[in-house]
């Protein structure tokens, strides 16, 4: 029922696309099941008023029919997924925040970063400089951008009353723009097996007015703790059926660390190994990403014979007779 009567435009908007798409295909099969029992009946052993042609193979109009109707519901079908896929892609801005209802000029999506975890949800909110578990605050009305990604394995961040699905891997950054029009709770899931505790892998999300929103982040930041290094690396450990938690303040670098995979000390940040490895220039029979000195220049070897003058052929250096154990290579010609 969430899937179909949704709080937030975007699943709204996909709970729509599903609609038509069903009753699109209804078209074929409602008569398809009718045509079925018609058959069956008129057709019947003892039904001696069926005109019996054993003879007959071929109908203009029953082709037309059966071709042109399925092709017409396949392009209706396409037209739309065409449309609706670029309309509401995750990544892309909302164009309005429900029926009739742009988005307000300037205004600024709220931020919410996504962790994936071994088995719960982390949320950070940037702006605000507050952190959650399995608890997820959004005002009602307004445009959420969410990062996402994983710790460990691939998640999918799920709630049905907002929005589709979308991934959250890690070393990998995923986004979702959604919007939420009605105050209340709603469930949150994984929708992708992740492992022993991923049947607990719930989260709450609530629905609120700008000032009950702000009420919030201001009880959050009076619980007090700081999600720091330590601490991440620590709630980051496996647990299963994890209870709300809540910081007052967090790492800035957080995130995008646990993006990079160098959340703990001492670990190179991907983002920084594959600059490495761009700036450095690989050179024949070295390893790859191994730098090269400004002051060096690479090790220089004949150019092949299809790059020399023809006055050049047949100068290559080759050794004066064969090993004795190699064998005599046979004369062609050509």
């Amino acid at each position: 029922m969430q899937v179909l009567f949704p709080a937030g435009d975007v699943a709204r908007q996909q709970a729509h696309l599903l609609a038509i798409s069903t009753l699109l295909m209804l078209l074929i099969i409602i008569p398809v099941m009718v045509l079925i029992v018609l058959f069956a009946w008129r057709y019947r052993h003892n039904n001696d008023a069926a005109t019996y042609r054993p003879d007959w193979d071929h109908s203009t109009v029953l082709e037309l029919v059966i071709w042109s109707a399925p092709l017409l519901i396949i392009i209706a079908l396409g037209a739309l997924t065409w449309i609706s896929t670029h309309t509401l892609d995750p990544y892309r801005r909302l164009g309005r925040i429900a029926p009739g209802k742009a988005v307000p000029a300037n205004s600024k999506p709220l931020e919410i970063d996504v962790v994936a975890l071994d088995w719960k949800w982390l949320f950070i909110y940037p702006e605000q400089g507050i952190a959650t578990v399995n608890a997820l605050a959004l005002p009602v009305d307004r445009e959420v951008q969410f990062r996402l990604t994983a710790s460990s394995v691939m998640n999918s961040f799920y709630v049905p009353s907002l929005a589709g699905q979308v991934y959250a891997m890690p070393g990998m950054q995923t986004q979702l723009h959604a919007v939420l029009n009605k105050t209340g709770r709603f469930e949150g899931i994984s929708a992708n097996y992740s492992g022993a505790g991923f049947s607990g892998m719930h989260f709450q999300v609530a629905g609120m007015s700008e000032a009950d929103f702000g009420a919030w982040i201001a009880k959050t930041k009076a619980a007090g703790g700081a999600l720091d290094t330590p601490a991440y690396l620590s709630l980051a450990k496996p647990s299963e059926d994890a209870p709300m938690m809540r910081w007052a303040s967090v790492d800035p670098t957080l995130f995008n660390r646990v993006v990079n995979r160098c959340e703990t000390p001492g670990t190179p940040c991907m983002i920084d190994v594959m600059r490495k490895d761009m700036d450095d220039k690989d050179m024949p029979g070295m390893p790859m990403g191994h730098h090269l000195p400004a002051n060096d220049t690479p090790p220089t070897s004949p150019p092949g014979a299809l790059m020399r003058s023809p006055s050049e052929l047949g100068n290559s250096a080759r050794p004066a007779t064969q090993p004795d154990n190699a064998p005599a290579m046979p004369h062609s010609h050509s």
